[in-house]
């Protein structure tokens, strides 16, 4: 094992992706502190992850930290994620909690708990350019996260490691389980769910805070009503179901949803085509040039070929060729080739 005296802030989550990067990290010659975000309010999955966090830690000798954090989550991001479906958005609360909560709270921790970085199980990379560091894509494409990393500071880029970033999914779990053979003993908590504080539906966290159910009309994009709905909330952008349209022989898509009057207008596939995004702009830097780049308008989506400029506070992509289903609230990312450049919130 080298040694290096560098000390890194690990945050975990009690799986196997972060258990393993402790195990890494150590071998690089890290002093590793371990750190467990306490963010919802999901008692049991709390309890079974932090017990999986002392169990590895204690199997590689490593100090262990808990972080309340619930109040700071709920006002910055689960708050947000509400109002935003209010708003008649999609919202995207794991790249608003990136920022805000792992990169920013649990940052500014770690710096006083002595370490000079901070790690996460993330599947992405950390390259420089030019002399600044910048987040690059993950080698595995199919498991790449560095589209919802897109807003986090320079400070936090210039402080973060991501262990996993160079490897493949599916390599890891044989290699964790052969390093940490205690990795057989860790309890699961059902499936990792994509959002953490969403167990099976993101309208069964609405239904705690508001009415989702009040029917409303589906109009078409001339405005004529041609059936019913059951609630604005329960519908995003491109959704093809739920609703009722009269005398449809083919199916129709979600365009639009206007909140105020409780209604969704929808129309054909080839309505849903859009060739310019604008995005609020959060990262991209003022000595940003306009050009030819890449953008991603969601997660699973292939980056779109783009004219990408700034205009006062926002972003605006233009395609080269259509894409579908682009929703006000999620994230539009600008990448050169592999590499973030920056982004901001669809709107």
């Amino acid at each position: 094992m080298k040694q290096n005296n560098k000390k890194v802030a690990l945050l975990m989550s009690g799986g196997v992706d972060s258990s393993y990067s402790a195990y890494l990290l150590q071998q690089q010659g890290y002093e590793v502190l371990g750190i467990y975000l306490k963010l919802h309010d999901k008692e049991e999955k709390h309890t079974i992850f932090i017990r999986n966090c002392e169990k590895v830690c204690a199997f590689l000798g490593i100090e262990f930290k808990i972080i309340e954090a619930k109040e700071e989550f709920k006002n910055a991001v689960y708050n947000e994620f509400i109002e935003s479906y209010k708003r008649g958005e999609t919202p995207n609360p794991c790249a608003l909690c990136n920022p805000l909560m792992k990169f920013g709270l649990a940052l500014n921790a770690a710096l006083g708990y002595g370490c000079e970085y901070i790690a996460t199980g993330h599947y992405a990379r950390i390259t420089t350019i030019d002399g600044i560091k910048r987040i690059q894509e993950a080698r595995d494409k199919t498991k790449d996260q560095s589209y919802f990393l897109y807003a986090i500071s320079q400070d936090a880029i210039n402080r973060l490691i991501f262990p996993l970033g160079d490897m493949l999914k599916e390599e890891v779990k044989p290699k964790a389980f052969a390093a940490l053979p205690i990795l057989g003993d860790l309890e699961s908590y059902k499936e990792s769910q994509e959002i953490c504080f969403v167990e099976t539906d993101y309208i069964d966290i609405l239904k705690k805070h508001t009415n989702v159910d009040v029917k409303g009309v589906v109009r078409d994009t001339q405005g004529n009503i041609v059936g019913e709905h059951k609630g604005y909330m329960q519908y995003t952008i491109g959704k093809r179901k739920g609703f009722s349209v009269k005398g449809a022989h083919e199916p129709h898509f979600v365009l639009k949803i206007n909140p105020k009057e409780n209604e969704i207008i929808v129309g054909k596939k080839e309505e849903l085509a859009t060739f310019c995004v604008t995005a609020i702009n959060k990262s991209l830097p003022s000595e940003f040039i306009g050009g030819e780049y890449k953008a991603k308008v969601r997660y699973r989506s292939t980056p779109s070929n783009a004219t990408i400029s700034i205009q006062d506070d926002k972003i605006i992509a233009t395609l080269k060729e259509p894409v579908y289903g682009v929703a006000k609230g999620q994230a539009l990312v600008v990448y050169q080739d592999d590499i973030v450049l920056g982004g901001g919130v669809i709107v």
